[in-house]
């Protein structure tokens, strides 16, 4: 019997070891729109694509990078509901937190919580796995932070790390852009670079979406005119 007897059940593992809906959760993720990040020494980027499926679509209404809290971003590649799902819960235990210790949730933890989400839903029937991957970016007193977070709620620290489709091509391109004394503003182009490598058409501030912390322990978003501001500078 192969794998593909046990493709239907998530609670059962094949013969070679393998749970088939995490491997199927992960085909969506690779599927998606290509996200990455980059920990630099004060800070760290995190970039998507944000194309729209047709002109019709309002694009400002679609947001792939969002705070978790005050200091910590996450963006996704995959499935955008499951994605909410995780962020409403993960924004709630950031509340809870804070409202025990007023400050706020170490970045680890919140990464952690957020598996610990994502892998009870990969052995309890008449659930599925989420289908999307995430990376989580943040600054607090153990400085910049990057944790990436896939369906099986695996979740690992990077240096820099891409998710989505083509995320192959775009770890090779970090690994060779990537060194240890990278400053944030560097990480920015390097981000955008990267994203530019697989980019079908034109780059634009209105189709890619970049979140930044920095040593203020700021998580924000740019603005489309920053964004532009950056491609400038990149040409």
């Amino acid at each position: 019997m192969g794998d593909a007897e046990y493709s239907f059940s998530l609670t059962t593992f094949s013969p070679q070891g393998k749970l088939v809906q995490i491997e199927y959760a992960l085909n969506a993720v690779a599927a998606g729109r290509p996200a990455l990040g980059i920990k630099a020494k004060n800070g760290v980027v995190l970039a998507t694509e944000k194309k729209v499926p047709s002109i019709l679509i309002d694009d400002s209404s679609i947001r792939k990078i969002e705070n978790v809290n005050d200091g910590v971003g996450a963006v996704f590649a995959g499935m955008p509901p499951d994605f909410r799902v995780i962020l409403r819960k993960s924004r709630k235990r950031a509340m809870e937190y804070w409202q025990v210790y007023k400050t706020d949730m170490p970045v680890y933890q919140l990464t952690k919580s957020a598996a610990q989400l994502m892998q009870e839903f990969t052995q309890q029937g008449g659930v599925r796995p989420f289908g999307v991957s995430l990376m989580i970016a943040g600054y607090d007193d153990n400085g910049p932070q990057l944790f990436q977070v896939d369906p099986s709620g695996a979740y690992f620290g990077w240096k820099a790390s891409a998710i989505g489709k083509n995320y192959v091509n775009a770890k090779s391109f970090l690994e060779k852009r990537y060194n240890e004394d990278i400053e944030l503003e560097d990480a920015i182009h390097t981000a955008i670079l990267t994203l530019k490598e697989s980019f079908e058409g034109a780059i634009t501030q209105d189709n890619i979406e970049i979140g930044i912390v920095g040593e203020d322990r700021k998580f924000r978003v740019l603005t489309p005119a920053e964004v532009q501001d950056y491609l400038q500078e990149v040409e």
